[in-house]
């Protein structure tokens, strides 16, 4: 794979949170970005950022939820470049609520854009891809893309969808031997806008459960990723740990989860709900990387830093603690009486 500074790069979803951050950390290392978002101000903002920076940047305003408006976005990557070096699918949209509260039509756009939008983002990649014969699609997708939490059910199905999607693609790539890279990053609760711009049906603002972890942790990988070939990347070692409980005991996590009511009291601050959604609008103004929460987030996790992003590492790890475990619960021998 190229190194960065000679890739062309698609974000979706560049106007804020991950992918604004994605595109400056990008911008950083002198790559050339197509911008996706549905906020004109606030891609153009980001395009004077990473100008400043030192990138080149070309904004599309793009709603992901329409296949056309997505063929037009890797049209005009390659009419101003040339090419496309490195998808990345990000743009996403949720409502903290339960099912029973939530309307179909609410549903339904959620699946549109947060998983279809993927899909429409991956299959608009392939074909300049698939021309030049190489490529990396990066999806970042959720730590619930491997374990469900309560109030998103919809955007759990996204992220479950967008999974399976991938899997089902990179067999087909494999099998045609098509040398184009597919990676999966599925960060742990980050603190963005997306918190704030969620449709809430709780009564009050919701926020992401703790430890919450910068932006700039997702970029690290990312980043890494857009230049080395990984399968799947867990962010944050909460993830980490929730995906290996996952796969311990799905039912013992199920109890962890909603003991005392855990995860529907931490997904809840005390403050009103601020009234506003990005359901079916954009946000306005020009934009943030960051929600609310940039005093209590880690700004780097050393988990996946030193682990998820060496797989050889991280079978050792695995290897070490289920050597552990057996240790643990091998039946100890009977004790013989008078020795």
């Amino acid at each position: 794979m190229k190194p960065i500074e000679e890739q062309v790069v698609v974000i979706t979803g560049a106007s804020s949170g991950i992918g604004r951050a994605v595109a400056l950390g990008f911008a950083r290392r002198r790559a050339s970005l197509v911008l996706a978002a549905r906020n004109e101000a606030a891609l153009d903002e980001v395009v004077r950022e990473v100008e400043r920076l030192g990138g080149r940047a070309l904004a599309v305003r793009t709603d992901v939820s329409e296949w056309q408006q997505v063929k037009r976005l890797a049209d005009a990557a390659e009419a101003r470049f040339g090419r496309i070096d490195t998808w990345i699918n990000n743009a996403g949209i949720n409502e903290h609520a339960t099912v029973a509260d939530m309307t179909i039509e609410e549903i339904e756009r959620i699946i549109q854009v947060d998983l279809m939008g993927y899909i429409y983002g991956m299959k608009a990649a392939l074909e300049p891809m698939r021309r030049r014969r190489q490529g990396a699609i990066i999806n970042v997708a959720s730590i619930v893309s491997l374990r469900a939490a309560p109030l998103h059910a919809p955007y759990v199905a996204s992220k479950h969808g967008i999974a399976g999607f991938t899997e089902a693609l990179r067999m087909e790539l494999v099998h045609e031997k098509m040398p184009i890279r597919l990676t999966m990053v599925m960060p742990s609760f980050i603190d963005t806008p997306l918190f704030l711009n969620s449709r809430s049906r709780l009564g009050v603002q919701p926020r992401p459960v703790p430890p919450v972890y910068s932006p700039e942790t997702v970029v690290e990988s990312v980043l890494f990723a857009a230049e080395h070939p990984r399968r799947d990347i867990i962010v944050g070692g909460q993830g980490a740990l929730v995906a290996l409980l996952q796969r311990i005991s799905p039912a013992l996590l199920d109890r962890l989860m909603v003991a005392g009511g855990l995860m529907f009291r931490t997904q809840k601050t005390d403050k009103p709900d601020n009234g506003y959604d990005n359901l079916y609008q954009p946000t306005p103004g020009t934009g943030s990387v960051t929600g609310a929460w940039t005093d209590e987030s880690l700004s780097y996790s050393w988990y996946t830093r030193h682990i998820e992003h060496y797989p050889h590492r991280k079978l050792l790890l695995l290897g070490a603690l289920g050597a552990a475990a057996c240790l643990a619960l091998r039946p100890r021998p009977a004790r013989l009486d008078g020795l």
